[in-house]
């Protein structure tokens, strides 16, 4: 399998976010739809009240003495850096658990898009929830040195911007693996072909981890998303 060039194109990528919206409401969908939207409810609920009462306290303790002159720059980067880091590992969590669910979503939404009645075969629950652990170890692996940057005074000046591109990526991967692992494309080969529409794939993870961050509509845009990228996928996937 490989995916055509089109889908590297920004704006077409984006696009692919909107027409997921479009199908949100769709009775076909609606029964995929419902649990991860309340796994999503309390998880984020969750977040925000922990964020309200540590993040303040977390940045005032990590900021210096000598940096205090500095307090202006450093409060807005250290809370936009915890609150990007923050939302992405209750993200990471609340799709561990949402996935067998956003397995069938996206089966249903290529049932529904390309007119099919029989039914998608779907993975079994075991290696649904194994893939996710695998790409879950693997985001992880590369957001604990982000994590260790936004300690660092001066240097941490950077970690919003690689926090915003790293989330970018690795809502890509995240996402666009619910179609590719319904057509047996396990993750070593699935972080090739998003590579290989890494500019597409990286404006559809940025729209979508920018509304991970917005409340109210961080609560649906995850199966918005899920519906976005299995039309992805379908419009750029081309047999090898």
């Amino acid at each position: 399998m490989i995916f055509d060039n089109k889908g590297n194109n920004p704006a077409l990528a984006v696009g692919y976010l909107f027409k997921g919206l479009k199908l949100l409401t769709s009775n076909q969908l609606r029964a995929f739809i419902v649990i991860p939207v309340l796994i999503n409810v309390v998880l984020y609920s969750v977040a925000l009240m922990l964020g309200y009462y540590y993040l303040t306290d977390l940045i005032e303790q990590f900021i210096p003495g000598w940096l205090h002159w500095l307090s202006w720059v450093l409060w807005p980067l250290f809370f936009i850096s915890f609150f990007i880091a923050g939302f992405f590992t209750f993200t990471v969590l609340a799709n561990l658990l949402a996935a067998p669910f956003y397995g069938k979503l996206s089966a249903k939404t290529l049932m529904l898009i390309n007119g099919q009645v029989k039914e998608i075969e779907e993975q079994p629950l075991l290696k649904v929830m194994s893939a996710e652990l695998k790409r879950a170890g693997y985001l992880l692996s590369r957001a604990l040195p982000l994590l260790v940057l936004s300690f660092i005074p001066g240097v941490n000046v950077l970690a919003p911007f690689l926090w915003a591109l790293f989330g970018a990526w690795g809502m890509s991967l995240e996402y666009m693996a619910y179609p590719l692992e319904n057509a047996g494309v396990l993750f070593p080969e699935q972080k090739q072909l998003v590579k290989s529409i890494r500019l597409g794939a990286l404006s559809f993870g940025g729209l979508a981890a920018m509304g991970l961050t917005i409340p109210l509509i961080n609560i649906i845009i995850a199966p918005v998303a899920v519906i976005g990228a299995t039309i992805y996928f379908n419009d750029v996937m081309k047999e090898s």
